[in-house]
């Protein structure tokens, strides 16, 4: 009997998403941060609290653009003896920040809605409109840079979309509240706009903050499912038992495993150990395991008797 340890690694694609993602953030980042100076001039030369609250939000998007950014460039660090694993998990440290600062940006804008309801502010509606559009339009620009990148792989990618979507529905809000003042005169519009999208970004920074916290928390990728990773092991020829099976990933798009197979007397270990591999790589993606193969006739190490 032998024990044998399976450590798979297969970069594929890697460089290249980081690349792009690390593009799609720098040139989001100088959009936004560039956008925000331009809010804060126009709400103090229009006078519009809203203009400046969007301003405030913009300055989240660009820190949240930037952390971004910061935890890619910091991912790429090789990986050292006091860390094993390198800092690709603080990628995951990023998104759970961003996550967390949509919901106080969310929160922020409910307590500010409810002053503007008890007292309407006085707002140049014409210039609050113009301002408002052509931040509408830095926004969508950023969503479609971002769009270039990784996001529906990358954690850290997609909390930043989002937080540039939240800010595009806030100029969504903007603009139709300064249209309700200037043609109706019904001040009551910037608040209310205020509140839907103060939900809509309270939805998205709760998933966020959700997504983070499972992978944080060790577990299984939404993608994969433990029963059916098990039973594609067992359906190996010669394994009669798989056990300790653990999923997890180190950040997004890396999902890792480590199990024990107990095969059968006379079988080879390295055959198995190969075939496990094949098919963790070809059917699920999975390219970093260990893998412990061990004689179930001779029992389980770890169990102290026979593996099952």
């Amino acid at each position: 009997m032998g024990h044998h340890h399976s450590h798979g690694h297969a970069h594929g694609h890697g460089h290249h998403h980081t690349s792009s993602n690390k593009k799609a953030l720098l040139w989001a980042f100088i959009l936004i941060s560039a956008f925000m100076f331009v809010e804060l001039v126009g709400g103090l030369l229009t006078n519009s609290l809203a203009l400046l609250s969007d301003a405030g939000h913009m300055l989240s998007d660009a820190a949240a653009l930037g952390l971004s950014l910061f935890a890619i460039k910091l991912g790429e660090k090789a990986a050292t003896s006091s860390k094993t694993f390198g800092y690709k998990r603080f990628e995951i440290l990023a998104a759970m920040i961003n996550g967390a600062t949509l919901i106080i940006i969310s929160l922020y804008i409910f307590y500010e809605a409810y002053h503007r309801i008890l007292q309407p502010p006085e707002v140049q509606s014409l210039g609050m409109l113009l301002i408002a559009f052509i931040g509408l339009l830095v926004n969508i620009l950023a969503a479609w840079i971002l769009m270039k990148g990784d996001k529906d792989e990358n954690l850290n990618v997609r909390s930043a979309f989002l937080h540039v979507i939240g800010d595009m529905l806030g100029s969504v809000g903007a603009i139709i509240a300064a249209l309700c003042i200037y043609f109706l005169g019904w001040g009551m519009a910037d608040p209310i706009a205020s509140i839907v999208v103060a939900v809509l970004i309270l939805i998205s920074g709760w998933r966020v903050t959700k997504e983070s916290v499972h992978v944080l928390m060790e577990g299984t990728p939404a993608h994969l499912q433990v029963d059916e990773v098990k039973a594609v092991l067992q359906s190996i020829a010669e394994v009669r038992s798989v056990h300790d099976l653990h999923l997890w990933s180190i950040t997004s798009g890396v999902p890792m495993l480590s199990c024990h197979l107990a095969i059968s007397d006379g079988s080879s270990h390295d055959d198995v150990l190969h075939h496990a591999q094949k098919v963790l790589h070809d059917k699920f993606g999975i390219d970093h395991s260990t893998i412990q193969v061990e004689s179930a006739e001779a029992g389980c190490p770890s169990q102290h008797g026979t593996c099952n």
